[in-house]
């Protein structure tokens, strides 16, 4: 159960960490109580609410830290955990919801999918500390897996120059780097990515689902008695089979156990390469495709049923625990290293301040001798200077009473000084009163005489607009009277015109017409040349013509 417990919390701890939006090590307890109801869900455990809201029954709504979580998730989840959940389902509900937050955005030769499997994979590997880290010993026991599952040569040279460029300070990749290294094809070059997804899904049938062998068999029914292509799938305690390798059509197990037993068959019913599986109650009849496949089944059935016997875990998983326990005894033994290194270290600095505290207490001796040597000398001068500093001390103190007399003087005086000072500032502070009402009064007279300003201003605005308006009549009668009096020029010169041709003629020739009843009228022309009328018109020309002369 511990080490379940131990592979849960990692998928978990990745799960919380992406709920930890700003980095702070806490996440809300409304997303912790959504978590919490998920894992119930996908772990087949009771979900007790009673018990969650009485975990956080405070009315704080703020986060809650990993630590204030694991009491909660140990006591009510996953001391509660049987093995009889879906594992992958598990796993992808962790995954859903760190994906986004942490897979690079950068193009990679496998698929999400493949990243998945990888993930699940790094959570296998890695070391049992927090952060999660992958070590570079476990970054190589997988990288060399899938090259033998791509049918590839593995190259020591490239990852040992790997290492030369990996980060000391990390001492491991997270699995989001991991999987980064695996999908930029930095070891898989040349290799497609369908060949790179069969690879990871090798070796994560093997590393995760525990399969330690699987393929095409033949398989005799106990009822009809017919041969049967079916997919046989090894785990370490069972033998499953499937009607094609994509598992979704199972057609039964074989149950393992110490008990059952594997024998090879002769040739018979013109089947070859014949095996047998014996259990408890049942015996299975199983043909191989040839000699080849037909050993390594047996072997591997074989093997499987021995570590049943020795109740050993699956040979990888032993060999992950193996190598752990390997790193640990190299830590303890480098840790013991460095322990008897600090020691000799310190030992030699001990000696070394021994060494200079010797020559410390040599140096004050000579020091000492030198400075009893000069103690007399300085004695002597030193009563010289206390009868100087006598004589000036004596001079100080009469320094000091005439002092205090001038302070005394000047004291007087600043208390003059500053009661001189307080009657101006309350004559200044009327003066300021009075100053302040006659600047009010002044800005109501000024605000007075502003208003009257903007009221004749505006009248005086109304004053242009009429005159403008008068001016503009004006200009238009003076042209209407232009245009009359042009009218009145053009017809007089007609008339006159026409008048002074007349009167040409006239002179020339004279009709004869009958005499007027009225006095007749004598001019040069003679007598009734002129009636009164014509006479009267031709003074008014007359007139006109001088007056525009």
């Amino acid at each position: 159960m511990g080490s379940l417990k131990d592979e849960l919390l990692k998928a978990i701890w990745h799960a919380f960490t992406a709920l930890d939006q700003d980095h702070s090590g806490k996440v809300s307890k409304s997303q912790l109580k959504v978590l919490s109801h998920n894992l119930c869900t996908v772990l087949k455990v009771p979900h007790d609410p009673v018990a969650l809201e009485e975990h956080f029954r405070d009315d704080d709504e703020g986060p809650v830290s990993n630590q204030g979580y694991m009491p909660y998730l140990n006591r009510f989840i996953l001391e509660k955990v049987q093995d009889n959940f879906d594992k992958i389902e598990f796993n992808r509900m962790c995954w859903t919801l760190c994906v986004k937050k942490n897979l690079t955005k950068n193009p990679l030769l496998i698929t999400e999918e493949d990243a998945f499997k990888v993930w699940v994979i790094f959570n296998f590997l890695s070391e049992d500390k927090y952060p999660l880290i992958i070590v570079s010993e476990e970054i190589e026991y997988l990288l060399k897996k899938l090259t033998e599952a791509m049918g590839g040569g593995w190259q020591q040279e490239q990852f040992e120059h790997y290492k030369i460029n990996f980060d000391d300070s990390k001492n491991g990749l997270s699995a989001w780097e991991l999987i980064e290294l695996i999908g930029n094809g930095q070891f898989s070059k040349g290799m497609d990515r369908q060949t790179v997804s069969m690879a990871i899904n090798e070796v994560f049938n093997e590393l995760i689902l525990d399969v330690l062998k699987q393929g095409y068999m033949m398989k005799k029914g106990h009822r009809r008695k017919n041969w049967t292509e079916r997919w046989f799938v090894l785990k370490p305690n069972i033998i499953s089979y499937y009607v094609s390798e994509d598992l979704k059509d199972k057609k039964g197990d074989i149950l393992l156990d110490e008990n059952c037993c594997v024998e090879s068959l002769p040739d018979k019913d013109g089947k070859k390469c014949l095996f047998l599986v014996k259990c408890f109650d049942k015996t299975f009849e199983i043909s191989a495709s040839d000699k080849k496949k037909k050993q390594e089944w047996i072997q591997a059935i074989h093997s499987t049923i021995h570590l049943l016997k020795l109740g050993s875990p699956p040979p990888h998983k032993e060999a992950r625990q193996r190598r752990k326990e390997l790193r640990k005894k190299q830590l303890a033994e480098q840790e013991e290293l460095e322990r008897q290194m600090k020691e000799l270290q310190v030992a030699n600095e001990s000696k070394q301040q021994e060494l200079e505290a010797v020559r410390k207490i040599r140096q004050q001796m000579e020091e000492q001798v030198a400075q009893k040597s000069s103690e007399l000398e300085q004695y002597l001068q030193r009563v010289r200077e206390l009868e100087d500093m006598y004589l000036k001390l004596q001079e100080a103190l009469e320094d000091e009473r005439q002092a205090r007399q001038d302070e005394e003087t000047v004291r007087k005086l600043q208390a003059r000084l500053l009661e001189e000072e307080s009657s101006k500032r309350a004559e200044l502070e009327k003066w300021h009163l009075e100053q302040q009402q006659a600047i009010q009064t002044t800005e109501a007279e000024k605000q007075e005489l502003e208003n009257q300003r903007v009221l004749k201003e505006q009248a005086l605005q109304e004053a242009m607009e009429q005159l403008e308006q008068l001016e503009l009549e004006r200009k238009q009668a003076l042209e209407q009277y232009e245009e009359v009096k042009k009218k009145l020029e053009m017809a007089t010169d007609k008339t006159k015109s026409w008048k002074d041709k007349v009167a040409h003629h006239e002179g020339l020739i004279r009709l004869i017409e009958p005499g007027s009843k009225n006095p007749h009228l004598i001019t040069n022309w003679g007598p009734a040349a002129f009636t009164e009328a014509e006479l009267e018109e031709r003074e008014k020309n007359w007139k006109e013509k001088k007056t525009t002369e």
